[in-house]
């Protein structure tokens, strides 16, 4: 089973190559425009405020959402502290992993978290599991934060008695030139891709924000109900249901050779379904 030709369009950024790649191994035709622009913050203030509150013992439990923040976190460390006292202060707390990239982050200097999250690694699933700690009220939890802040998981956590301190390491922005992203949109509007992968949940937003400044969103939103809309996973497809796209497809595993592989083998047949 494969795409048949099939043109499959997706709005990656840092993995665009090889996802491209993957889409040719299945026999589609990328389509990709990158709707994500990485860039550091401006002020690192708020990694500056954990890295004293941790050194001074005033933190109990350390949540890291992503592999690349949790990289990204240790480098800013070590600009003010010489790295064996960081790796102290770490290992003298409880330290949360949200999947596998975050635990080879940690395993590469060294650390072993003391709690991984199971998959799909949803900010549910993390917070069923830092439930097995019976949180007491007071207890000081730091979320790493990438990308987008996650309003949800700190508002569970304040809502079991937390005191929560986000460090945002890095945000998104739009990519400085709209022109990919808008020739995506036109096609998908035209009827012209027959699969959408999506990739990221902040992606939703940034492709929201063009349509939104084109006055595209009706037909983007129906031409959306005649393709196959596919999810890498649990967070992307809550951000697609928000804004009432459709969701049509998941993996067994919310990895993005796993994503295109599977998809291959069922667009046809969700594609038929839907038109």
């Amino acid at each position: 089973m494969a795409f048949n030709g099939m043109t499959v369009a997706a709005f990656e950024s840092r993995m665009a190559t090889e996802l491209a790649g993957l889409i040719e191994r299945y026999e589609g035709r990328p389509l990709i425009a990158p709707a994500l622009r990485e860039i550091p913050l401006e002020s690192n203030q708020a990694a500056y405020e954990f890295g004293t509150r941790l050194m001074a013992g005033q933190i109990d439990m350390l949540v890291l959402l992503t592999g690349v923040g949790t990289e990204a976190l240790f480098e800013i460390l070590k600009t003010r502290y010489p790295w064996p006292s960081i790796v102290k202060a770490l290992q003298e707390i409880v330290t949360i992993a949200r999947g596998a990239k975050t635990v080879a982050a940690l395993k590469a200097v060294g650390l072993v978290p003391t709690v991984t999250v199971p998959e799909p690694n949803t900010w549910i699933d993390l917070v069923s599991a830092l439930d097995e700690y019976s949180l007491e009220p007071g207890v000081r939890i730091a979320v790493q934060e990438y990308g987008i802040p996650n309003n949800a998981l700190v508002k569970a956590l304040e809502q079991r008695g937390a005191d929560v301190l986000p460090v945002p390491i890095y945000q998104w922005a739009l990519p400085e030139d709209l022109g990919p992203m808008r020739a995506v949109c036109e096609r998908v509007i035209a009827g012209q891709v027959e699969v959408m992968l999506i990739t990221n949940a902040m992606q939703i937003d940034h492709v929201m924000q063009v349509l939104e400044q084109d006055g595209n969103v009706i037909p983007f939103h129906d031409a959306m109900q005649k393709l196959v809309v596919a999810s890498i996973g649990p967070a992307a497809s809550e951000r697609l249901r928000h804004f009432d796209w459709p969701v049509d497809f998941e993996p067994s595993h919310p990895k993005m050779g796993v994503l295109v592989k599977e998809v291959s083998e069922q667009a046809a047949s969700i594609l038929g379904r839907k038109r």
